[in-house]
């Protein structure tokens, strides 16, 4: 490795976020460009804003690094496109081409950090995050650092390891920590820039867990990251432990685990051996428990007819958009409006025309309400319905709470429509509801709705815990193309046998000496 310039260190920045669904429409390129799709003097322009539309990890390092000793930070490319299908290969293509073009024009460099995901994939490249990471490599060579922060939720491969020098996965999940993590691969950084080698060690478990079995607020996740966690010391710098995005359907479904050592390849390699194989006997505490839409039902209703009751929030945890489902399914509205349940709050529906054709109409104006009628997926059932154009927004929001918080989440045009006893927020980018500043824009007071209905899986947690803790959170039993009831999901790619689709599997975990190991 070359001594760093006078004037600091060069360390080039760059992202790649994508999980992908193996089951959703494919990703395009105007889904990366209406999140995040920045390059070069754009990206360091929106790094500098205080509520930037760049990963949070970026933010994380940087600021770690200016609190240090001077260095000069490249920017390179970041696209994010949150949850989706697999990328379009012809985009992917182009985003390595520019990657490639932004890191040979810096070049030479003395490090690099890369905001990924690690659970994407693209209509003909499996291993996307691989890809990147082995094309930096490439270009850099094998004694400059290259670190990157990952989604706990990454589906992750030996080539993602062999390439890096550490990987360093969120420890939340809903995930809060993001900046922290980048923080944290400033620090590895500014240690390899003063001659620190790592050793990373990587193992791979058989096993997909239920999304709803991920929180790691309690449970068996939040168990399992404690026990990693036991091991940091001198000599062990970090532990990651990825649940894996469960509905990637890749062959690289299935739970990591990622410790780097500072220079001891044997103990990176002991340490996931043991952290696997206590995993692995706690596997059946990782399920799932979910409401049938009829109770969950009952339940909105009776929170409606008496104020004295606790309101009550209804996850529709299959059709969550921040893991690859439309946005739209129309399940637990058709099943509300029937019942005639009173004072509910649904939301966000993505529905583009919808919200489009409230915006041409007006605020106060009536009209049929025509859900999903352009929509093309058999599980996003249309429905008609009379309804009011209650608020209209142009949907910049800027989160205040959770994973959103101090960061733009664009929505493009909102309305809140009044249908019958309840009311629907539409958008125009499908996003999960995760952040209160997107209902309370369009003047939603959450505090006196009697339900709330949110499509995501679990980050609503961090953003609606004010108001509903988790006693008063209904997991509900419904369609959608994030199901967490694994036995419905029609897996292709994955390898067989994995729990829990196989339970009668048998799997020995590796000894220290078979795990696989980089820098040893």
């Amino acid at each position: 490795m070359t001594a760093p310039a006078a004037n600091g260190p060069r360390i080039a920045l760059g992202g790649f976020m994508l999980e992908s669904n193996g089951h959703a429409p494919v990703a395009s390129r105007a889904e990366f460009e209406a999140t995040c799709w920045l390059e070069g003097a754009a990206l360091a322009a929106d790094l500098a804003l205080p509520a930037p539309r760049g990963p949070t990890g970026l933010t994380g390092f940087i600021r770690a690094m200016d609190a240090g000793r001077p260095w000069q930070p490249i920017c390179t490319i970041a696209a994010g496109a949150g949850a989706s299908g697999p990328i379009d290969q012809a985009v992917f293509q182009d985003y390595l081409a520019r990657l490639e073009a932004l890191l040979r024009a810096a070049l030479p460099l003395d490090g690099v950090f890369l905001a990924l995901h690690g659970a994407a994939t693209a209509t003909e490249d499996p291993d996307p995050d691989g890809t990147v990471l082995e094309l930096v490599r490439g270009l850099v060579g094998p004694d400059v650092p290259v670190l990157a922060t990952l989604d706990l939720h990454g589906n992750i491969s030996w080539r993602m390891v062999q390439h890096a020098d550490m990987l360093c996965s969120f420890l939340t999940n809903p995930h809060v920590d993001m900046a922290e993590r980048g923080a944290e691969c400033a620090a590895a950084m500014r240690a390899m820039l003063g001659g620190m080698r790592p050793r990373m060690a990587f193992g791979k478990l058989p096993f997909i867990p239920p999304a709803t079995s991920q929180n790691t607020a309690a449970g068996p996740y939040a168990d399992a990251i404690a026990h990693g966690q036991r091991f940091l010391d001198h000599e062990v710098l970090n532990v990651s432990i990825l649940s894996g995005f469960s509905l990637g359907d890749t062959p690289k479904n299935g739970l990591s685990v990622i410790v780097t050592t500072r220079t001891d390849a044997a103990r990176a390699q002991a340490v996931v051996a043991e952290i696997a194989a206590w995993i692995w006997d706690s596997r059946h505490r990782w399920t799932t428990n979910l409401t049938s839409l009829e109770d969950a039902t009952a339940m909105a209703l009776a929170a409606g007819r008496d104020p004295a009751r606790p309101s009550l929030l209804f996850a529709d945890v299959a059709d969550n958009p921040g893991g690859g489902g439309r946005g739209n399914t129309t399940d637990i509205l058709d099943a509300f409006l029937k019942a005639g349940v009173h004072g509910a709050v649904l939301g966000i529906h993505n529905d583009p025309a919808l919200a489009a054709e409230a915006h041409a109409l007006g605020a106060g104006a009536r009209f049929t309400a025509r859900f999903n009628r352009d929509e093309t997926h058999p599980l996003s059932h249309r429905l008609e319905a009379e309804a009011v154009v209650e608020a209209l927004s142009d949907g910049a929001c800027i989160g205040r709470r959770g994973i959103y918080a101090g960061r733009q989440v664009p929505l493009g045009p909102t309305a809140l429509l009044r249908i019958g006893w309840l009311r629907v927020a539409v958008v125009t980018q499908r996003k999960q509801l995760a952040e209160p500043a997107m209902l309370e824009m369009l003047g939603v007071d959450l505090r006196a709705a009697r339900s709330l209905v949110v499509k995501s899986r679990g980050h609503f947690r961090a953003g609606f815990d004010d108001i509903f803790p988790n006693d008063r959170i209904i997991e509900v039993d419904v369609r959608g193309l994030t199901t967490v009831v694994l036995a419905r999901v029609p897996w292709r790619q994955v390898p067989r046998p994995i729990h829990p689709l196989d339970p009668e599997m048998e799997w020995t975990p590796p000894r220290p000496e078979d795990v696989p190991v980089r820098g040893g």
